[in-house]
């Protein structure tokens, strides 16, 4: 950490060295950049275009500012509502997760910059990151939690950071099962691995896989290292080999050629990520380009409309509007940036805490932005921001047309604390009194609406039915364009198409996966996966031990019939959707190779898939098997997007969840227009992960599937053909 990046690598001869740096939503600590919208609001757009162009927009400001390893996407499952880092990735579905990361690396890396996909694996909570065992089966770390990597190793990933936590009883920065044994063999990962900033515990590591030790040291300023003389005296013991070290350097490089960064104009560090005030290291340099247009094209794509009553919403140039709540304002003691890593919570919340952060060149609050539309429309416009004042904010919201209430839902990174929040959150409400602020002004105006920046589900229960509660946006985190996007969506500018990423529960115990608590820090806190109504609210033939874990989120739900109160993928529109003329058919080509044509006959006939070097990668594993043909029509009467999505259903002995997601997209339609739409799936859609031969298969029965506007709202059923 004695550079200019958060992680450096110095020159060496001729190499000119390379410069790491946070975040998955932008340059940390540089100024003149863009904070875009977090990875979770990118996953609530459920666009692919908008999550390839969000990662190509990051990709260009890290090259502009000289950065050579961008350190995202991050990429672990929400499987803990609670979980302090959850807005880094992008939601609670391994399939989804799976496109985001996609869509993202494609985007970075088209750009010239190193992506890192993180945290390898199974870090799903702050309590106790570095002291935490996960223990997993196999078969739900391959189906579950791989799933995000393996899709991020198909789009040509340059780098893997392994993650704090133990897994199964190894740390997972020197574990040879998830990072030799999964990573670099089956998933045939030719990048490299870096540890998490003093993630590493053993010299040996380098045999585990781990080729990279970040930042270095082995305690920060520590000047010791398990690499550096300890690495060569183990090579000239003949501990470790020499062609080991050879390996490490080369996949390093590798990728570093292969983004072309050996290009003599690859541009330089310009900036200084500890000493940010130093002139001499600071240049200062803007790459913000127009990316502020797509941060709100994304941000309003991303908001979820849970509730419209009447059609509350959109606005029609009310007479009289207030704003409610300091969620609502601007930070009003010291700017966007008033608290280090934004560990803290003054006005509008617009992205989480920790490393996954940046600077703030700009940021624009509701209250900014909805006055400037009020003052157009000739509305009367007043606020009221103090959260626990609860007659004053009734009394502000009697005789209003219309009363907009924010609340919020901080969390972060463990090495930061925020109102007694140690990174995870310590429960689903909201903050700043904010259940209270909404029943205070309900009771006085019978428009009242909320508007939610959070970072992942809360629990809605103490008001969401309340007759005079008309809307509820779901904002998530925005970034730098909170305010404006919000404007688009409330007044009707743009129609509403955002879908939930997670669940959001009646009660936090409906869960399948709680918040650990406890652990010392010292002795290993074990944490097994072990959710879900494992298998005693469906029928099974097959053993539930080796994959009880399976249930995270909306599986769960539907598995145990919990009726949630806004179900995953859900969201409203200011329109209305028919979906008709489904068809299944299979895609006849299968490579047209005799050794391709084997696997498919094997595959089809339930037989164990290949093992080894790239088996999960495999190009005949994820060719189009199977085409669902639907048509979507817009019945009402404004234009609109809908984002259809696809559910399949195992057949009762493989031991699925009943819906399990495997496809969607988005379609944009004007009043009365229809569209067919292409949805594909392939053969890893279709397959588990079977244990005893390490390999993908086809489960034996019929499959059938579902498409619908969410995981609970199927409009049409079909069975996919034998």
């Amino acid at each position: 950490m004695n550079g200019r990046c958060v992680g450096n690598i110095p020159p060496i001869d001729d190499f000119p060295g390379l410069c790491l740096e946070d975040s998955p939503l932008g340059v940390r600590f540089a100024d003149f950049a863009t904070v875009f919208p977090a990875a979770i609001n990118a996953a609530s757009t459920w666009k692919r275009s908008l999550l390839r162009a969000r990662g190509v927009a990051m990709g260009k400001e890290h090259v502009g500012k000289g950065v050579n390893i961008a350190l995202g996407p991050m990429m672990n499952i929400g499987r803990v509502a609670q979980g302090g880092r959850n807005w880094e990735g992008f939601g609670a579905d391994p399939f989804l997760a799976g496109v985001g990361a996609y869509e993202t690396i494609l985007g970075m890396q088209s750009a010239g910059v190193q992506a890192c996909a993180k945290h390898y694996i199974n870090n799903e909570q702050e309590n106790q990151r570095t002291t935490e065992s996960s223990n997993v089966d196999d078969r739900t770390e391959h189906e579950i939690y791989v799933a995000p990597f393996l899709r991020s190793v198909m789009a040509g990933l340059a780098s893997v950071m392994c993650s704090y936590n133990l897994v199964d009883g190894t740390y997972a920065c020197e574990n040879n099962n998830t990072l030799n044994g999964i990573l670099k063999n089956e998933l045939g990962f030719q990048g490299f691995v870096m540890s998490d900033w003093s993630a590493q515990h053993s010299t040996m590591s380098a045999m585990t896989g781990l080729d990279m030790t970040m930042p270095g040291d082995i305690f920060f300023d520590s000047n010791t290292s398990y690499f550096g003389a300890n690495l060569t005296a183990y090579v000239e013991n003949g501990t470790i080999p020499e062609a080991r070290v050879d390996d490490m350097a080369t996949r390093i490089l590798a990728s570093w050629y292969l983004l072309g960064q050996d290009s003599p104009n690859y541009p330089k560090t310009n900036f200084n990520a500890f000493l940010p005030l130093d002139e001499a290291t600071n240049e200062h340099i803007d790459v913000q380009a127009n990316h502020g247009e797509l941060v709100r094209e994304i941000d309003r794509s991303s908001i979820v409309l849970l509730k419209n009553v009447n059609d509350a919403l959109p606005l029609k140039k009310p007479r009289k509007l207030v704003m409610i709540g300091s969620d609502a304002a601007p930070a009003h003691v010291a700017g966007p940036n008033e608290f280090s890593d934004q560990g803290g919570v003054d006005g509008v919340l617009a992205i989480g805490w920790g490393s996954g952060t940046a600077w703030f060149t700009y940021k624009i609050s509701p209250y900014e932005a909805f006055q400037a539309r009020a003052r157009a429309d000739h509305t009367s416009f007043s606020w009221f921001f103090d959260d626990f004042n609860l007659v004053g904010a009734a009394t502000a919201a009697v005789q209003k047309d219309v009363a907009i209430v924010f609340l919020q839902s901080d969390s972060g990174e463990g090495y930061i604390t925020v109102d007694g929040n140690a990174g995870d959150r310590n429960n689903l409400t909201a903050w700043l009194n904010g259940d209270a602020l909404v029943q205070a002004v309900a009771s006085q105006n019978n428009n009242t609406i909320v508007v939610i920046n959070s970072v992942g589900p809360l629990i809605l229960e103490p008001w969401i039915d309340h007759p005079n509660v008309t809307a509820v946006v779901w904002a998530g985190l925005e970034g730098a364009e909170t305010g404006n996007a919000l404007v688009d969506v409330i007044y009707g500018a743009v129609n509403p198409s955002g879908r939930l990423p997670y669940t959001i529960a009646k009660s936090p115990q409906d869960y399948p996966a709680q918040l650990v608590l406890g652990g010392n820090g010292v002795e290993i806190l074990n944490i097994t996966y072990s959710e879900g109504c494992v298998f005693s609210c469906i029928p099974v033939t097959v053993s539930v031990i080796s994959f009880r874990s399976l249930f995270v989120d909306y599986r769960h739900f539907d598995a145990a019939n919990i009726a949630p109160r806004f179900e995953f993928g859900f969201g409203m529109s200011y329109t209305e959707f028919e979906y008709s003329g489904l068809s299944i058919t299979p895609v006849e080509d299968v490579g047209g190779q005799d050794q391709d044509g084997q696997l498919e006959a094997n595959w089809q006939a339930g037989k164990p898939g290949p093992q080894g070097v790239g088996s999960s990668t495999a190009l005949w594993l994820h060719r189009p098997a199977y085409t669902v043909s639907f048509t979507v029509g817009n019945t009402g009467q404004v234009a609109g997007t809908e984002i259809p999505q696809v559910y399949l259903h195992f057949p009762a002995g493989a031991g699925e969840p009943p819906s399990v997601l495997r496809g969607f997209t988005d379609v944009e339609l004007r009043p009365g227009e229809e569209q067919r739409v292409n949805v594909t799936l392939s053969r890893y859609d279709l397959s588990v992960w079977d244990v005893p031969s390490q390999s993908w298969m086809r489960a034996s029965g019929t499959y059938s599937l579902s498409v619908g506007a969410s995981s609970r709202d199927f409009r049409l059923e079909g069975t996919l053909p034998v």
